[in-house]
């Protein structure tokens, strides 16, 4: 499955909202040093209870996910 998420690093709290087709991210972790996209897959695994991977968008706010 393939799912486009838009990140918000630096946020108080940790959250997945769903807007439509576009999954929201909350994390905690600032976005350096790949901090922040290892804290969203660790939240979207959680979530699907699946393997995720970041397909594009690893620099970027917006990212397109492959959940297997």
């Amino acid at each position: 499955m393939i799912i486009k998420i838009k990140v918000k690093p630096g946020s108080n709290k940790q959250s997945i909202e769903k807007e439509g087709e576009i999954y929201l991210v909350n994390v905690k972790s600032r976005a350096e040093n790949d901090k922040a996209n290892i804290e969203v897959i660790k939240l979207l695994e959680k979530h699907f209870n699946k393997t995720v991977k970041i397909k594009s968008g690893v620099r970027g706010r917006n990212k397109v996910i492959e959940v297997i």
